[in-house]
């Protein structure tokens, strides 16, 4: 049973489409202050935020398997993920499981304690928790390259050469 109901729905910001739910969701992981690739999804159909609450919902076709290559860890997220954002924080997290050793976890909390200690740590709702670098769930920012090449084109879109003389 999903938890966004259509009177939150209603109320949110509401986007669809991968392109535009994959930017909205990198914007609003940098606007509280975590990592922009905490949310590595794929086709994703559908996301929202309400911001007078802080609830926030990702919906994809199908649930993936992601492995953070930095520190060596597979993260499981199901077709809908819901969380409640504060800055530098993720709670009431559901759809999220990370694999130790044979086991698969739920995350119910993520956060940074310290932004200075660039440390970000995962909690379960046991409340067993486990911290890692900040860096490695940064991931570089498409955006910031397209702006750079753009701006090496002129408004015809020809790329400037220089006069030599």
């Amino acid at each position: 049973m999903s938890l966004v109901t259509e009177e939150i729905r209603a109320k949110a910001e509401m986007y669809r489409g991968d392109e535009i739910c994959k930017e909205k969701s990198q914007e609003l992981l940098r606007e509280v202050g975590l990592p922009n690739g905490l949310l590595p999804l794929h086709d994703i159909e559908e996301c929202g935020y309400l911001r007078e609450t802080g609830f926030v919902w990702l919906k994809q076709k199908k649930s993936i398997t992601h492995k953070f290559e930095k520190i060596g860890k597979l993260v499981s997220y199901a077709t809908e993920v819901t969380a409640v954002v504060e800055p530098n924080k993720i709670k009431k997290l559901t759809g999220v499981k990370t694999k130790e050793l044979l086991l698969w976890l739920t995350l119910s909390d993520i956060y940074i304690d310290d932004p200075s200690s660039a440390k970000i740590t995962f909690q379960t709702p046991a409340g067993l928790n486990r911290s890692f670098p900040v860096s490695a769930f940064q991931v570089e920012e498409k955006e910031k390259k397209d702006v750079k090449d753009k701006e090496k084109k002129d408004v015809n879109g020809a790329v400037p050469v220089k006069d030599v003389k």
